[in-house]
């Protein structure tokens, strides 16, 4: 039980790390061609895990359509735009939205797949959104300036949620892996035109470092961690694993810390509880569910 959660704890840290490498990586790449090379190792790594743990399945037309909806949108929307975002965006601010993913994902399966919206999903999106607004204003609830950047990382937001329920609703047809394969495929042929028609100027860099800081991060933070975590959240009770993944945006406070000497203040941390606090509060069930297995979607975690 303890090694899982080390285990656990692990891949929390790797992901909430993932903003502070996204940071970082769109310094030396345009975001447009950072996704397309990026999605490259990644579908690479899919076709190796594919190959070795069960040939490649063919789906009927009704969701090769849905997969790829959820590729274009899900899988090269989504990662463009939190590139896109995080040329400006600050990485706390970022890693504090997404975190509130799990609310809009209860407002769309209730709108789409006709699951009950309670009001504790309700109470806790206000708590959520007010813990928002104290970031961004920075404490000062009398000045609100949204910059773009933050912009894109709520469309990248909104891009999750909906891959969420596609995925949501393919799972019940087609295993985990044929989706994630079939969908960041999709992505990866669409990026290919827009790396060159999106960027302005197309950068990309020349240094074999940056190379190879880009390959490491999509193969552990998409690959390595996604793997432990299919394989030791088996141990442990499927709420306390999702208590974990709350801790993304702490993870990420500090990593820009110590990565980008970006000091962390008063507003984030009392931003981050009532965001924190307010995802907990929508997603909390109170009748236990043991052992459930996640679907683990570009190093995300949804119950199936």
């Amino acid at each position: 039980m303890l090694k899982a959660y080390i285990w656990l704890t692990f891949c929390v840290i790797v992901w909430g790390s993932n903003f502070v490498f996204g940071k970082i990586l769109v310094q030396d790449f345009s975001p447009a061609a950072l996704t397309m090379l990026r999605l490259l190792f990644i579908v690479l790594l899919l076709i190796g895990l594919s190959s070795y743990k069960n040939p490649i399945k063919r789906v009927n037309k009704a969701d090769a359509v849905t997969i790829a909806f959820l590729g274009i949108i899900g899988v090269f929307i989504n990662q463009w735009s939190f590139f896109e975002g995080l040329q400006t965006a600050d990485t706390t601010i970022s890693a504090l939205i997404l975190a509130t993913t799990p609310i809009l994902t209860g407002f769309l399966a209730a709108t789409f797949l006709k699951e009950k919206l309670t009001i504790r999903i309700l109470v806790g999106s206000i708590i959520a959104i007010i813990g928002i607004y104290f970031v961004v204003t920075k404490g000062n609830l009398s000045s609100l300036h949204v910059e773009k950047g933050l912009l894109w990382i709520v469309v990248t937001m909104i891009t999750f949620a909906i891959m969420i329920i596609l995925t949501r609703v393919l799972s019940k047809r087609i295993d985990p892996l044929t989706i994630t394969l079939y969908s960041n495929i999709i992505g990866f042929i669409v990026s290919i035109p827009f790396a060159f028609t999106l960027d302005n100027p197309l950068r990309i860099s020349s240094n074999l470092s940056d190379w190879a800081f880009l390959a490491g991060t999509a193969i552990i933070v998409h690959g390595i961690a996604t793997l432990i975590w299919n394989n030791n959240i088996r141990h442990i009770d499927a709420s306390k694993a999702s208590i974990l993944s709350n801790l993304e945006p702490f993870v990420a406070m500090v990593v820009g810390l110590l990565l980008l000497y970006k000091p962390i203040t008063g507003p984030e941390i009392i931003g981050s509880l009532f965001i924190v606090g307010g995802v907990l509060l929508s997603t909390y069930q109170r009748k236990k569910h043991i052992n459930k297995p996640y679907l683990v979607i570009r190093g995300r975690r949804t119950l199936r």
